[in-house]
């Protein structure tokens, strides 16, 4: 069920920019392809497979966003922006969740039955970021944006980089880390160890000079 009116809040909540619900229904891509996605979905469990692929398709191409029917949607989902989101046919996303452009919750290839991920309530997965393969991130965690999560993520986790890592779990810092996801200031562990070793390599070279 849609709930349409508790939708169209969430992303006056979520969203500085909506000014009105008659905006958000109106003009959010976002909305369209949640509403054309419950549709696809109910055709989908009734096995109308034909159908709700071609609402899915239809939506693909007027919103940009593609949900395939299959995959299960909970309550006050918000798409912000939205453009290049892909989510497959096994996902299952929980209440509360708020996921940004250029998102893919998405297979491995090497799964079968269930092979797309399972997100949380009160989830937040940032722009670009991929999440990849049958795995669960957890109620209340974030994913930092241009992430790809390929391990499960803990409850109230935060996980950034590529591959991720878990940065902050319920509050506390697992490694230094800016004290919020504002998608900009995050921090990619990986390059902080890339950095780390270029240091040493060229302290070792320093060294190597200073005998020579």
């Amino acid at each position: 069920m849609l709930r349409l009116g508790e939708t169209l809040g969430a992303y006056q909540r979520r969203d500085p920019a909506a000014r009105s619900k008659a905006e958000v229904f109106l003009l959010y891509a976002g909305v369209h392809a949640t509403i054309y996605h419950r549709l696809a979905h109910w055709l989908y469990r009734r096995r109308c497979r034909f159908l709700a692929r071609a609402v899915s398709q239809w939506s693909r191409f007027w919103t940009g966003i593609e949900i395939h029917p299959g995959a299960t949607i909970g309550r006050r989902f918000v798409i912000d922006h939205g453009t290049g989101i892909v989510i497959g046919e096994t996902a299952e996303i929980g209440d509360d969740v708020l996921i940004y452009q250029g998102v893919t919750l998405g297979g491995t290839g090497k799964d079968v039955g269930k092979r797309h991920p399972t997100i949380g309530s009160n989830v937040m997965i940032g722009a670009g970021a991929k999440v990849l393969g049958p795995i669960t991130v957890h109620d209340n965690s974030r994913i930092a944006a241009g992430a790809v999560v390929l391990q499960e993520v803990p409850e109230g986790a935060t996980a950034v980089g590529v591959p991720a890592q878990i940065v902050r779990l319920n509050g506390e810092k697992v490694r230094r880390y800016a004290d919020e996801v504002d998608q900009t200031s995050v921090e990619n562990p990986t390059l902080v160890k890339i950095a780390a070793l270029t240091a040493r390599v060229e302290e070792l070279e320093r060294q190597i000079g200073d005998r020579s």
